[in-house]
């Protein structure tokens, strides 16, 4: 502990001062000369823990929390005057200690390429020996990274991220003997160093060929839109956004999504494992994440495509838009009212004004969703086609769901409502059940194919993710409750940083870290700065919220009791 009673110095992320990445590079060039990247760990008050540089190559964030909680103790040997305020100035400096630690995980976490910041890989965790994909820059992992950068101030990494990934698209994607769609925008890449003496480098991107699985992921286009806005949105730089090879992209992805098939319904089909829940789980068909997503990413896109952007192209996405909402209002939200409506369906109707259009039979209504479903709450279920309804509530959709005003002030108000009124079971002592409740016995075998990664209240399988914190603190800022927002985080920071950031907890209340969960993971460390910036200022949530106008809302009819209901 060293005193300190200059003004606090800012955190600087590496790479802020790297020569930008262009449009033009020459991708086979030598790799350029690093900088010495400077470590340093933000001041607070009057005191401040130094690091040397010999310590920080075995940086532990739970180290540094041990020393704070030692100095701040009554009885502690060594004393220091960095909390001069009052004892229940504690927690803050307990905060301030996670943060710090945080900061210098996700620092850490920087993937380089070309001597210049690209991304963040998905964990550092080296005790669990194979890193599998784990050393990749996943999509969907570096979106809380790039936010909290741009919240930070630091653009250049997630320009980077953006430019590089429009490049990868345009490759030729194959699996086996088949071609993948031109849209398709990669799962994972990671540097490939082709030349070690000449220091050459290239990036190879995972399209779903060599997944886990073989799933092309479909959420990977539809967070980059999201991420380019945000991007956009933030800088107030519209040069990235209208470059050649952003509007192709987005083009690109649009119309893969777009693209006419032979379904009745607008919702996107999916095959199981294309997004966040990358394993098989029953989310094939038209699951509520994708749905929200793609919401959201026409949304932003309309708000991003030029001016001279083929009208009939524009206006596809609008109708497409207007649809969607139509069918995700109509099908998927389901509050008591609904639920009570559908245990009284009749079935076999044969007509256009059927309630029941998908044929649902009431007896395979799951026994737990009428203890759970609340008087006063309510959510958009996971699932939708032929005589099935998925009622599991799924966390991710539900939220981008509000961020994006797909769901109405009223609805979005019964949705944390549900959160409030199942706090236990959503969010128990550790943030945030990924999905509820998980399979067991035979279910699961007969879903899952008995994976032994997904057993009951683990992974996927209602386990507890920390990442899904910023989305919950998100929603409660745009709804004015953050004492929502504030109960999470103080569960939160009771463990996770003392836990080395874990990818996710087991057991029922997510008291467990996951008996595979990987350490200093790096969207739990994005996930939890994201949500402390969002609560510290609350204007920073224009860089991912959509706020409502109205225009693209086409909302269903309440549906009332009629030849249907006995």
């Amino acid at each position: 502990m060293v005193l300190c009673p200059e003004p606090p110095p800012k955190l600087k992320i590496p790479g802020s001062k790297i020569t930008e990445l262009t449009d033009d590079a020459n991708h086979d060039s030598p790799k350029i000369e690093r900088r010495t990247r400077g470590h340093h760990i933000e001041r607070h008050k009057s005191c401040v823990v130094t690091l040397s540089d010999m310590e920080l190559n075995d940086f532990q964030p739970c180290r540094l929390l041990q020393t704070l909680e030692t100095s701040k103790s009554p009885g502690g040997g060594s004393q220091c005057s960095l909390h001069e305020e009052t004892p229940t100035d504690a927690n803050a400096l307990h905060r301030h200690a996670i943060a710090d630690a945080a900061w210098e995980a996700l620092k850490r976490s920087i993937v380089y390429f070309r001597g210049q910041p690209i991304g963040t890989v998905a964990a550092l965790d080296k005790s669990q020996g194979a890193a599998l994909n784990y050393d990749q820059v996943f999509m969907r992992d570096f979106i809380p990274s790039a936010l909290a950068f741009l919240m930070k101030g630091e653009h250049l990494i997630v320009k980077n991220f953006l430019v590089e990934t429009a490049r990868l698209q345009s490759r030729e994607k194959m699996v086996d003997l088949f071609k993948l769609g031109q849209g398709v925008m990669p799962a994972s890449f990671k540097v490939h160093h082709r030349n070690p003496t000449q220091k050459t480098e290239s990036l190879l991107a995972d399209f779903g060929e060599t997944a886990i699985g073989r799933v092309a992921p479909v959420d990977s286009g539809l967070w980059w839109i999201l991420l380019l806005r945000a991007y956009t949105k933030w800088t107030g730089d519209n040069s990235l956004a209208e470059s050649p090879n952003c509007q192709r992209a987005m083009h690109l992805i649009l119309r893969l999504c777009l693209s006419e098939g032979c379904d009745t319904s607008p919702a996107l089909l999916c095959a199981d494992g294309c997004s966040m829940i990358d394993r098989r789980m029953g989310i094939y068909g038209y699951p509520i994440e994708i749905q929200a997503l793609f919401f959201m990413a026409m949304r932003c896109a309309l708000s991003m495509l030029k001016q001279d952007s083929d009208a009939g192209f524009v206006n596809h996405i609008t109708k497409r838009i207007q649809a969607l909402s139509y069918h995700l209002h109509s099908y998927y939200w389901l509050d008591f009212q609904r639920l009570n409506d559908i245990y009284r369906y009749k079935t076999e109707e044969y007509s256009q004004t059927a309630l029941n259009k998908f044929n649902v039979i009431p007896e395979s209504i799951p026994d737990w969703i009428f203890d759970f479903m609340p008087s006063r709450g309510g959510y958009f279920i996971g699932n939708v086609s032929p005589a099935r309804m998925d009622f599991r509530w799924f966390c991710l959709g539900n939220f981008i769901a509000i961020l994006s005003s797909l769901a109405t002030g009223e609805q979005a108000e019964a949705i944390l409502d549900l959160v409030e009124e199942r706090w236990e079971e959503l969010v128990g002592e550790m943030p945030l059940k990924i999905c509820y409740p998980a399979m067991e016995n035979q279910e699961w075998q007969i879903v899952t194919a008995c994976d032994p990664k997904n057993t009951r209240w683990s992974y996927h399988n209602g386990g507890s993710w920390p990442v899904l914190l910023w989305l919950l603190v998100a929603v409660s800022v745009k709804l004015g409750r953050p004492h929502l927002a504030r109960r999470a985080m103080e569960l939160m920071e009771r463990r996770l940083a003392k836990d080395d950031f874990p990818e996710y907890y087991d057991g029922k209340a997510g008291r467990y870290v996951g008996k595979q969960a990987r350490k200093y993971q790096t969207w739990s460390v994005a996930g939890y700065l994201v949500a402390k910036m969002l609560l510290d200022d609350p204007s920073h949530l224009r860089i991912i919220a959509l706020e409502d106008d109205g225009h693209y809302r086409s909302r269903a009819p309440y549906l009332k009791r009629s030849n249907s209901c006995p």
